[in-house]
């Protein structure tokens, strides 16, 4: 079978691994000149299942207010009038309840756990190399508030069988010998030990190799401008290099999948959160940290990529805008230095901003769809590496008529039906 993937981040590529060695006949298309050069170009570095959780909770409203007014906010909204923006945020609110809450993580973590067991027999498989580390994730708490919410998490995470340690102070100086230096402002943490560091950069690029070698195309310096259907099903897409045509089509475009969507009557509640990034040179082992430290407080992860430190978090609801803040950059430096003064040197970070296409329930839309032909891997949020090799699977089976290893249920485009009541736009035409 021909499969054109439209996308070459690591969703894109990591499907057309799988579909190549399944035996398809595969196609991918980019406007970019090689893979990984938008959204899984410097993320935070974290292969993260146990931290797999929605944006959407309750009190996060409340949060959201307080945050207003902090220098070093996690979260920043810049107020539109776009119908999407407000059709997004008006859902994101109503997924705010407990038992919203609950299906979502528990949905989230299912695939995230897949995708994490889908990657270490890949790595074995292929061998690829990415500045990889398999040495947990470090959750820090600077006040015991947040040591008495993690409750709700911890209850989830024990439910499905998530590996994890509730720590003290001296607990996470164990796991993590750097905060050595800085003890006194924490007060304890959670520690997921099946969690994963790496590049996703490195790990794209080289699995594109792999996926070249088993005969998979990529073209890049494509421009993708629609695509077509007649008849209930894709017949092709439309690109600055002609009309390319297939047995099956993968999104894979992240926050750009809606764009291309909404013209077939299909419209999926992902919007663009921006995310930002530093990375930056080790300049002292013992001051580094050993894999990667969440910040619960501001919501950001430092983590260790072989000889360098990457430094993300923060979001903001600003469009498609991908300017750099200086206010942004300041919270990531505040952070690292706060936690790790002699670990690296920020004078020579690399400062980057990318899209996270989320969704307002944080559980990304992958499978097929009403339109026969068409597939969706997109929705990931702030969890794409985490869940890339993982949704890579389930969608390279669904294409090919193959029973899913897990549960498809409240992952595919079916869940956006019983949200009717939720004000989002449904599938045109579509029924349940």
């Amino acid at each position: 079978m021909k499969v054109l993937v439209l996308g070459s981040g690591v969703i894109g590529v990591s499907t057309a691994y799988f579909l190549a060695r399944a035996g398809h006949e595969v196609t991918v298309i980019d406007r970019q000149p090689g893979p990984a050069l938008e959204t899984s170009y410097a993320n935070a570095g974290q292969v993260s299942p146990g931290y797999s959780a929605p944006w959407a909770m309750p009190g996060l409203p409340l949060k959201a207010m307080k945050w207003m007014f902090s220098k070093h906010s996690p979260l920043v909204i810049r107020p539109s009038l776009d119908p999407e923006f407000l059709r997004w945020n008006i859902a994101m609110l109503r997924n705010c309840t407990a038992a919203a809450y609950e299906r979502n993580k528990a949905r989230m973590v299912r695939l995230a756990e897949y995708s994490r067991d889908c990657l270490r027999e890949l790595r074995a498989t292929t061998g690829v190399a990415y500045d990889e580390r398999s040495q947990g994730t470090l959750q820090v708490f600077r006040y015991q508030k947040q040591v008495d919410a993690a409750e709700a998490d911890i209850a989830v995470l024990r439910r499905y069988g998530v590996a994890f340690d509730v720590l003290d102070r001296d607990g996470c100086v164990a796991a993590e010998p750097a905060l050595a230096q800085v003890r006194e402002k924490i007060v304890g943490g959670l520690r997921l030990p099946g969690d994963e560091t790496g590049d996703c950069k490195m790990f794209t690029a080289g699995l594109a190799e792999h996926a070249q070698r088993l005969g998979a195309q990529f073209r890049y310096g494509v421009r993708i401008d629609a695509i077509r259907a007649t008849a209930g099903q894709v017949s092709g897409v439309l690109t600055d290099a002609g009309e390319l045509t297939a047995d099956a089509y993968v999104v894979a475009l992240g926050s750009y999948s809606p764009q291309l969507l909404r013209p077939l009557g299909l419209r999926i509640p992902v919007y663009p959160v921006k995310g930002y990034s530093l990375t930056l040179p080790i300049t002292d082992e013992t001051g580094a940290p050993v894999s990667t430290v969440m910040d619960e407080t501001y919501k950001v992860a430092v983590t260790r990529l072989g000889d360098r430190i990457r430094v993300g978090g923060t979001a903001e609801l600003a469009g498609f805008d991908l300017s750099l803040s200086p206010k942004r950059r300041a919270t990531l430096d505040h952070v690292v230095t706060d936690l790790f003064p002699r670990g690296g040197d920020v004078a020579k970070a690399e400062f980057w901003t990318g899209l996270r296409p989320m969704t307002p329930d944080g559980t990304p839309l992958v499978g097929p769809t009403p339109i026969g032909r068409l597939f969706l891997n997109t929705g990931h949020g702030t969890l794409g590496w985490t869940m890339a090799v993982g949704s890579a699977r389930v969608v390279a089976d669904v294409v090919s008529a193959r029973q899913t290893d897990i549960s498809l249920e409240g992952l595919t485009v079916e869940r956006l039906f019983a949200q009717r009541n939720a004000g989002m736009a449904m599938p045109q035409g579509a029924t349940a």
